[in-house]
């Protein structure tokens, strides 16, 4: 990290289809090898599979499924004296963002179906459902979080 000033944020452009910034950051981060294409492909398939099977707007129930999977707080480490400590702390809003876009590629990733668009419209559904791993992530984060509250006073 640079000591001088932080970076500057660097604007995205909003999708061609639905014109939602945040469902072009999730592209990004979706997309390997700088393969936009197959990403926006990806997306927009899991978005009709979503609108067929959910019969609701798609990128309202993504919207959904990020607020479901954002955490509240999360735990950083923190060293005082020699010891390391979990110390819970409030998650900004950038980086909920960005953690639940992150948790719920990962998790969608992880399913078992054989296509990436029918993993990506199941992990959607279940996350707008509040079940699905990308949930149970955001659950384990807040648990740990909460077992860590006495040493909140450590904050910084």
């Amino acid at each position: 990290m640079s000591r001088r000033h932080s970076a500057e944020k660097r604007e995205v452009l909003p999708d061609p289809k639905f014109g939602d910034v945040v469902l072009t950051k999730f592209m990004n981060s979706l997309m390997l090898d700088g393969k936009k294409s197959v990403a926006e492909r990806i997306v927009y398939g899991a978005f009709d599979k979503v609108e067929a099977r959910a019969k609701s707007k798609p990128l309202a129930l993504f919207h959904d499924a990020l607020d479901n999977i954002k955490p509240a707080i999360e735990v950083r480490s923190r060293r005082v004296g020699g010891a390391t400590y979990q110390v819970p702390v409030e998650v900004r809003s950038e980086r909920a963002q960005a953690l639940a876009i992150r948790w719920l590629i990962v998790a969608a990733r992880k399913r078992n179906e054989t296509t990436m668009v029918d993993r990506l419209s199941g992990e959607l559904l279940d996350a707008s459902n509040n079940r699905g791993a990308a949930v149970k992530k955001r659950e384990d984060t807040h648990k740990m979080a909460e077992a860590n509250k006495a040493f909140s006073h450590y904050r910084w």
